[in-house]
């Protein structure tokens, strides 16, 4: 019996310690800059995509952006991840 449980809990540290060794490459996806663009940068990172679609895409909340400044005259800078995304059918 005491032998069985000892067997149980180095399995659970030998999972605890994969966890743990695994962690750093998971942190360091996260940790990569999200690339912005500009609604024009947008249009010339996709031929054929015109402002307007990239607006609308904004407006209706299709991709992941922010606004710099204050109010409707700020800056719109979009993911670029998340365009590809959308574009490639994946949102």
């Amino acid at each position: 019996m005491k032998r069985n449980k000892q067997e149980i809990i180095d399995q659970i540290l030998d999972l605890l310690t994969e966890l743990v060794e695994d962690e750093p490459a998971e942190k360091q996806e996260k940790e990569q800059p999200m690339e912005m663009l500009t609604v024009k940068e947008c249009t010339e990172a996709v031929r054929g995509l015109s402002e307007h679609t990239v607006r609308k895409l904004v407006t209706q909340g299709k991709v992941h952006f922010i606004r710099t400044g204050e109010g409707k005259c700020g800056k719109i800078l979009i993911s670029k991840q998340s365009l590809l995304e959308y574009l490639n059918g994946a949102a």
